[in-house]
């Protein structure tokens, strides 16, 4: 989402630029930087495609996407994966370039954003809910403190306001982030087939070109543990590692 809409203006369809960026809150920062240099607004909304909806009829956002890899425009209320394929396609033709050359070239640009989603699967719902449940409790005694080498500069129950139509979505996943840019969150998933899925985003920001490039489970190991101990995954679930990493 980020490099798209960092080299939007180069397909014939967003020549005149964009209105807005829209995010789902656990996706990766990185296109809040491009926002940014653009001068234009970015959107962190709760998961799910129908908040992005109200958004892009506004034309307060033109492209819109989520971790799960999913990406659109305002051109149809949905995600598109064939549109995003010709995007990167036209994006390739007109730089004469390879992903990877613009990839690391948008990271020299704009930083690079090291990202995981640790998903435990099958968990009981009520330990799944213990654990979400003292997780909130303890958010209030959290910003300003230490988590391992790092300072708490905001911890939150993410509650989402639609500019639209201002309609109130709260409760939609633990955020707690850092001083540095970095953020750990936690949401409870019920797209599984059997209990609750407990998913943990890991995300960090790089700056130093230096540091680029390196294995995101190395570059995120400090907020994996701090993850762990915060939440108390292992204690509470009795896993002692997630069913999936991506």
């Amino acid at each position: 989402l980020a490099v798209l809409a960092a080299n939007a203006t180069l397909a014939p369809g967003y020549k005149n630029g964009l209105s807005g960026i829209a995010r789902s809150m656990p996706t990766s920062q990185a296109a809040d930087r491009v926002a940014e240099k653009l001068g234009i607004d970015c959107y962190e909304t709760p998961t799910g495609w129908k908040f992005f909806g109200n958004l892009l009829d506004a034309d307060k956002a033109t492209l819109c996407g989520e971790e799960s890899f999913g990406t659109g425009s305002n051109h149809i209320r949905e995600k598109d994966g064939l549109w995003a394929v010709l995007f990167w396609l036209n994006v390739l033709a007109e730089r004469k370039q390879s992903v990877e050359e613009i990839v690391k070239e948008h990271w020299k640009i704009y930083g690079q954003n090291y990202y995981s989603r640790h998903d435990y699967e099958g968990i009981e719902t009520d330990k799944a809910n213990t654990l979400m449940e003292q997780l909130r409790a303890k958010l209030s005694t959290l910003k300003g403190t230490q988590l391992g080498a790092y300072t708490v500069d905001y911890a939150d129950d993410f509650s989402y306001t639609d500019p639209v139509d201002s309609s109130v979505s709260q409760k939609q996943g633990v955020r707690i982030g850092f001083t540095d840019g970095s953020r750990v969150v936690f949401r409870l998933s019920g797209t599984g087939t059997k209990g609750a899925t407990l998913r943990v985003y890991l995300e960090s920001y790089e700056p130093d070109a230096s540091k680029h490039g390196l294995d995101p489970q190395e570059a995120l190991a400090d907020f994996i543990q701090i993850a762990d101990e915060v939440a108390q995954i292992k204690t509470l679930t009795g896993r002692d590692k997630p069913t999936v990493i991506t």
